[in-house]
């Protein structure tokens, strides 16, 4: 890792910042402001992660705004109350379906990409948090260390997380142990 380049944890919006809200047996988003419920524990652990000098960069998929069933403005709405209380570094969106075929829809690693670039992230010695096997196989393609959050959905479990953990605060000392032998601190 360079000197400039600096450590950053991914994180996946809804299952892993926010609750989800689950219909047989898989995820979606809140549908407004009014729905949006913080995971337990995630002011906490993402403060932990900020306070040894992690990057915190939400990468989301919100497809609905393709599907016509969420704007954009409600979108940004709920990120704009996550990044703000999360004191998030940096938000991450791709608005579009798996039919758009673009590069930012997860698995493909385009934010993770853009955000490294844009941030100065080492991506190596960076993490991908997610509760879904897009957000792991994203991170991997990255080049980062991944943790699944299980949630136990019923839907495809990705390929061989580095970590798998119930929640974001259960995975923090964790990620940051790992973070801390990477920079070869003591």
């Amino acid at each position: 890792m360079g000197s400039s380049e600096r450590q950053a944890v991914f994180l996946d919006r809804d299952g892993v910042l926010n609750v989800a809200r689950v219909r047989n047996g898989r995820p979606y988003p809140p549908a407004s402001l009014v729905e949006l419920k913080f995971c337990p524990g995630v002011e906490e652990a993402c403060a932990r992660l900020k306070r040894v000098g992690l990057l915190l960069v939400m990468v989301t998929n919100q497809p609905d705004i393709a599907r016509g069933t969420a704007t954009l403005a409600e979108v940004y709405e709920i990120n704009r109350v996550i990044q703000d209380r999360l004191e998030l570094n940096d938000v991450r969106v791709c608005p579009h379906d798996d039919t758009d075929r673009c590069d930012c829809r997860k698995p493909k690693p385009g934010l993770l990409l853009a955000a490294a670039r844009d941030l100065g992230i080492d991506l190596q010695s960076s993490f991908m948090v997610g509760d879904r096997w897009r957000d792991v196989a994203a991170g991997h393609a990255a080049g980062c260390r991944t943790v699944f959050i299980d949630h136990g959905y019923a839907e495809q479990r990705p390929e061989n997380p580095d970590l798998v953990a119930a929640s974001l605060a259960a995975a923090t000392p964790d990620i940051i142990s790992a973070a801390i032998v990477r920079k070869g601190v003591s």
